[in-house]
């Protein structure tokens, strides 16, 4: 699902509540736009862009009335009334655009008064609302956007340069363009996000939510460290659900936390391990957020694919952060908590159906091919039937509350994602991402370390005023294929060291730089052949991956780039000053915001771990053997990186113990050498097995 649909930038304290005939009419349009979007979803009875462009009305007119003009006028009469007319004319110019675009293309793409006017509605009316619902980033990129290609973008010099277009056409493209505002992205809107966001909804709706806090008290609860281990595993379980890191903070938070205070844990440190937990949702299979259907559309790799070779960096990632609950337990010493009598049949008999049944039948159908769609559909008409053998029955006024609860959680999403569309139009448009990647490449020399920490910088940047799939596509349209390029390269250079280039990739490669022709004819250091790969101008280093990278290496690199941006794209959640699931987490837990900021920023390491792995290692490759591989010797490095960090492990360590630790473990997950790896995790079994018969005495527990 995505990572706004249940919780917006804006408080809800800003939405306008309604009662009476005017909720009624709310509560019902919202039911109709999610009836008619699960029923063009099995039968298309409009077109696409007629189908986008109605999605983006109905959302609009909702966000229009839910968001006031002026932030707290959310009891003006006038203001309402202002609103609802506002939001009446975006509708109204959406839904008259998809009927003139004929007479456009009859007209030879000429537009007439009334055309200009409704394209002018819609394109302010996306400006507006993404104003009012995510602030002023959306809005400034939208308006450069536009005025880049119609005005100053002929008045800059360099490679940034562009001639410009008239407005006409300008305006035209930003609704009719393939990326436009009722293009790519809004087609992802208004089908597979849209529908797994009611799934969610439906989820929560029949008790989803309490089963998985009531499965993880049963796993993890008696453990050392069991509430932290306890949100751990709910906000994976919850991701599922929302993919929604403030969604999963603020829903499973109010039950965490205050279980991790009661155990001894620092107010802090609880808030900062429910804040990182939660925003490993975003990135756990199968739903993963709106980023993973626009990561599916970017790089043309069937969704199914993307989320199977996402599941093992996912848990990794939830594996480091219990990683860093068990040993900051261990340091405080604190015992396990009593048991409250919730087993795990317990559980899966109050509301277990409800939830495993869809997940399970979601699953299958995405593994033996049916489309997210459809899988989607089925898995919303699987809650309500799975929901009857649970004690929490779904009739028809539970089906009637989740679908709106459903289409009130996507108003954001909906408007924000077509809004980005006119900025990725005109991305596409001015070739601006193609001269970005060849910047980043530029910048880092060629080398991908570097690369990845300006990427990093960037989505953390933006990442502080959009949402995180807003920021990811903006990010990814940018730099994926420099990112991607680099990734290709080390094939390249593998190849040349090893002397296995054809004769045609001999013949590119001596064009792009003749000194190396008394080279090709033996071996060539690694340093040496780094040095000239990356030195290829593009017009010669992209011929020169096509014929060396074998296509599933290219797909894999191209895969491996999308996901490292999603993964860092995650950071703004949990990384001060702006940190919207830490600072949730912080108001539950009754603690600092800065240092539950900082907290969350710290176990979320995994955030920065897991995409140098996917970077350097073929750990997205599709091929199991070698990720399982991967995986394993991961999860010793991570475990010993924490500990290093931590100054733990079963018992509190000294500095050189902590240095020992964090040097195996970053030999676990140094790249490309078995032999290494083995012996970084030899080392950490070794140095465990030590610290726990010889280790420091523990201190007296920190909550005796």
């Amino acid at each position: 699902m995505s990572d706004e649909p249940q919780t917006e930038l804006i408080s809800d304290d800003a939405r306008r509540d309604y009662s009476g005939w005017a909720e009624t009419a709310l509560h019902l349009l919202a039911f109709l736009i999610a009836v008619g979007h699960i029923y063009v979803a099995f039968d298309p009875v409009i077109s696409e862009l007629q189908r986008n462009a109605y999605h983006f009305a109905g959302f609009a007119f909702l966000a229009a009335a839910y968001y006031p003009l002026i932030s707290g006028q959310t009891r003006s009469t006038g203001m309402r009334a202002f609103d609802l007319t506002f939001g009446a004319l975006i509708a109204a110019a959406a839904i008259y655009l998809p009927a003139a675009e004929t007479p456009i293309y009859d007209r030879g793409v000429n537009l007439i008064a009334l055309d200009w006017i409704a394209i002018a509605i819609c394109i302010i009316g996306a400006i507006e609302l993404t104003r009012r619902m995510t602030g002023f980033i959306i809005p400034v990129l939208i308006i450069l956007a536009l005025t880049y290609v119609g005005l100053w973008g002929a008045w800059i010099g360099g490679i940034f340069s562009f001639p410009g277009l008239s407005w006409e056409t300008i305006a035209f493209r930003a609704i009719y363009g393939d990326d436009a505002m009722f293009g790519t992205i809004a087609r992802i809107s208004s089908t597979y996000v849209f529908l797994f966001i009611i799934f969610g909804a439906f989820l929560l709706r029949s008790g989803a939510g309490d089963f998985v806090i009531n499965l993880a008290r049963a796993v993890a609860g008696r453990m050392v460290g069991g509430p932290g281990i306890v949100a751990v595993i709910a906000s994976g379980l919850t991701g599922t659900i929302s993919g929604s890191a403030v969604a999963n903070t603020a829903s499973t938070g109010v039950i965490t936390i205050p279980l991790m205070k009661k155990a001894g844990f620092r107010p802090q440190f609880a808030g900062g391990v429910e804040a990182a937990s939660s925003t490993g949702g975003q990135l756990m299979p199968p739903i993963m957020g709106a980023g993973a259907f626009v990561m599916s559309t970017f790089t043309q790799i069937s969704y199914e694919k993307i989320v199977a070779v996402a599941a093992l960096p996912a848990l990794l990632y939830f594996l480091s952060v219990a990683f860093f609950v068990r040993i900051e337990a261990r340091r405080l010493n604190l015992q396990p908590m009593e048991n409250d009598g919730e087993t795990l049949g317990s559980a899966f008999r109050k509301g277990g159906a409800s939830f495993v049944i869809p997940i399970a039948g979601l699953i299958t159908l995405l593994v033996i091919g049916f489309t997210p769609t459809y899988a989607a559909v089925f898995g919303i008409l699987a809650v309500i039937a799975s929901s009857w053998l649970t004690e929490n029955r779904m009739g028809p006024r539970a089906v009637f509350e989740a679908l709106i609860m459903g289409t009130k959680g996507m108003i954001m999403t909906a408007v924000l994602l077509c809004s980005v569309g006119i900025v990725v139009n005109v991305i596409s448009t001015a070739g601006v991402g193609n001269t970005f990647s060849l910047m980043i490449a530029d910048w880092a020399g060629g080398n991908l370390f570097i690369a990845l920490i300006l990427v990093a910088l960037a989505s953390l940047v933006l990442g502080m005023g959009l949402p995180v799939t807003a920021a990811y596509i903006v990010v990814a349209t940018l730099s994926a294929p420099a990112i991607a390029g680099m990734i290709q390269d080390r094939e390249v250079i593998a190849a040349l060291v090893a002397g296995t280039l054809d004769p045609g990739a001999q013949a590119v490669l001596m064009l792009g730089a003749p000194e190396t022709m008394g080279l090709l004819a033996g071996p060539i250091p690694h340093a040496q052949a780094a040095e000239i790969v990356r030195a290829l101008p593009l017009e010669v280093a992209a011929p020169l991956r096509d014929l060396v990278v074998q296509p599933e290496a290219a797909l894999a690199a191209v895969l491996s780039a999308h996901m490292i941006i999603f993964w860092l794209s995650q950071d703004s959640n949990v990384t001060p000053p702006v940190a919207l699931a830490s600072f949730t987490a912080a108001a539950i837990a009754k603690a600092p915001a800065m240092a539950t900021g900082v907290a969350s920023w710290k176990l979320a390491k995994g955030l920065y771990i897991v995409p140098m792995i996917m970077a350097y290692t073929p750990f997205l490759s599709g091929n199991w053997g070698i990720a399982f591989t991967i995986f394993a010797f991961a999860v010793f490095g991570i475990y010993g990186l924490a500990a290093a960090l931590q100054g733990c492990m079963e018992r509190p360590i000294g500095i050189v113990m902590r240095a020992l630790i964090g040097v195996a473990g970053v030999a676990c997950l140094w790249p490309g050498d078995l032999l290494i790896n083995a012996a970084g995790a030899a080392a950490v079994v070794a140095l465990l097995i030590f610290n726990i018969k010889m280790g420091k005495p523990r201190p007296a527990p920190a909550n005796a």
